[in-house]
């Protein structure tokens, strides 16, 4: 055994997400129109999405009970899902094709810490969604993973590493088990 963590001087002053009025202004947003249960219209979610700085496309679907962290950090294409109790912890940008679905309670989380530092270090890091992504519902998509076009992450897996194209995903951490066949 080496060094012991020392939280005490976990210093993260280099991460400025945006200014602090903006950060406070969607703090509130957020929990007014995104966390809760009573609000779901998505047309009102995205153009308060657009009014924050985030990139939204047309026929985007918002459930009840999202959390997104920073929206300016947001870019979401053409008629994506986005599902009950989704968090979007986009402590980096997180870029998310068309034609995605994020089931219930997925979690896409941009940052993490460095276990290996005294001090805990944050890290963060992009996380991309190509076009025709699934990602199952309670699944993890980790800092700097980019599923690539059609992939799946079935339900509850964790994605540490890429995905290819048109591959299922599934385990902790997530392992390619097949091929992922659309029929017309």
């Amino acid at each position: 055994m080496s060094g012991n963590t020392d939280l005490s001087q976990f210093d993260n002053q280099w991460y400025q997400p945006g200014n602090s009025v903006k950060r406070v202004m969607w703090y509130y947003c957020n929990n007014v129109f995104f966390a809760s249960r009573f609000l779901p219209s998505s047309g009102l979610k995205c153009a308060l999405l657009r009014l924050f700085g985030a990139k939204v496309g047309e026929g985007v679907v918002i459930k009840p009970m999202v959390n997104i962290k920073y929206p300016w950090l947001l870019s979401i294409a053409d008629h994506t899902w986005i599902g009950e109790g989704v968090w979007i912890d986009n402590l980096a940008q997180v870029t998310i094709g068309s034609n995605v679905c994020l089931s219930q309670g997925a979690m896409l989380l941009c940052g993490n810490h460095d276990y290996s530092s005294v001090t805990f270090d944050l890290m963060v890091k992009e996380i991309t969604l190509d076009d025709g992504v699934w990602v199952g519902a309670q699944a993890i998509v980790c800092p700097g993973v980019k599923c690539a076009s059609h992939a799946v992450l079935t339900v509850k897996s964790v994605a540490t590493a890429n995905l290819d194209p048109f591959g299922i995903y599934q385990g902790n951490p997530a392992v390619k088990i097949k091929e992922r066949r659309i029929s017309e």
